[in-house]
């Protein structure tokens, strides 16, 4: 049986995204990567960080098995050589062509899965061309509605707004949103994870969620409802919980995952425990992906320093998921 073809994109070409991806090449991971990315860009990183990696052009073949320090490139050139540690707007167009062929090649069969590294939004926003991330961009990419995860071996997180400012959550925590967003966190729970039932914790929004009414009322007239709602449904579900009770281990073994209210409520926990073994998941796309749950790091890019266990966690993590969905009934897939 043929490996399963993870599409690996390289992220922004003067962070530590192509380096990252040399070290994960070096890995015994049973799994064809598929670099897609410019092939001079890998050579250069390689060099930086001193490690042998055989460049393979692809050809979209399988393949029976991976000798670790082998890639396959498919080759999407840079408009500009990249200096490390300086973005360059010139190559924003580079970027979004890697992610476009990853999201596209995943639809069509040509990949299993895609694995992304760090980019720097604000570099292509500079090269007027306007992005908010990888998850919004997947999402359009696919017509998809979506959930930003975030995943430790310990851990999975759910957000129910992502990149928003602080003032604008109260806002967007409507009815709708949060139906919306359990009803994919659940699917997702069971089709990729194979949880039969799930049981999801819901954060609250306010301290202490809410007080009963004291210290705000989202928690009255819109989380409770909403959670009362699909309970009926069937769902199990948890809460609101008040945040800083929700992760101490006693409430962790009720639940399978949670869900926070904004990006800064709960993954500061998982990152505080879990930073180099924590997973970056779109979940509603019509294909796995997964990525780092850190940026560009910047001031360690030709450094050949940057540490790869996040990638490494990510490549994992989709080739796990890939092998569950092969192995899962039809009418769970």
């Amino acid at each position: 049986m043929p490996l399963a073809r993870l599409a690996v994109t390289a992220g922004e070409p003067a962070g530590i995204g192509p380096e990252l991806l040399i070290r994960l090449a070096a890995t015994p991971l049973a799994a064809t990567l598929v670099a897609i990315t410019d092939r001079h860009l890998l050579q250069r990183a390689a060099a930086r960080c001193g490690a042998n990696i055989v460049l393979i052009d692809d050809d979209g073949t399988g393949e029976a098995a991976r000798r670790p320090g082998t890639l396959r490139v498919r080759h999407t050139p840079l408009a500009a050589d990249e200096m490390p540690g300086q973005p360059d707007p010139r190559n924003a167009p580079h970027v979004l062509a890697t992610l476009a062929e990853a999201a596209d090649g995943c639809v069509a069969g040509r990949y299993d899965a895609a694995v992304t590294a760090p980019l720097q939004k604000s570099s292509i926003n500079d090269a007027g061309i306007r992005f908010s991330g990888h998850t919004e961009f997947f999402a359009e990419r696919a017509r998809a509605d979506v959930v930003m995860m975030l995943a430790s071996p310990d851990l999975r997180v759910a957000l129910a707004t992502t990149h928003l400012p602080l003032a604008a959550v109260p806002a967007a925590i409507t009815s709708a949103a949060l139906t919306r967003v359990l009803r994919i966190v659940y699917a997702e729970l069971r089709t990729k994870f194979g949880l039969a039932d799930p049981r999801i914790a819901v954060l609250g929004l306010n301290p202490h969620a809410g007080e009963g009414g004291y210290l705000g009322r989202e928690e009255l007239d819109t989380i409770i409802p909403t959670l009362e709602a699909l309970r009926a449904e069937g769902m199990h579900l948890l809460g609101p919980l008040p945040a800083d009770t929700a992760f101490v281990p006693a409430q962790r073994t009720r639940y399978d995952a949670v869900l926070a209210m904004y990006h800064d409520q709960a993954l500061p926990v998982l990152k505080s425990e879990a930073f180099d073994r924590t997973v970056n998941l779109t979940l509603g796309l019509p294909f796995i992906r997964t990525s780092v749950d850190h940026g560009t790091a910047l001031d360690l890019a030709g450094s050949g320093r940057a540490d790869p266990a996040s990638l490494i966690a990510a490549a994992k993590l989709a080739l796990e998921l890939v092998q569950r969905k092969k192995h899962a009934p039809e009418n769970e897939r």
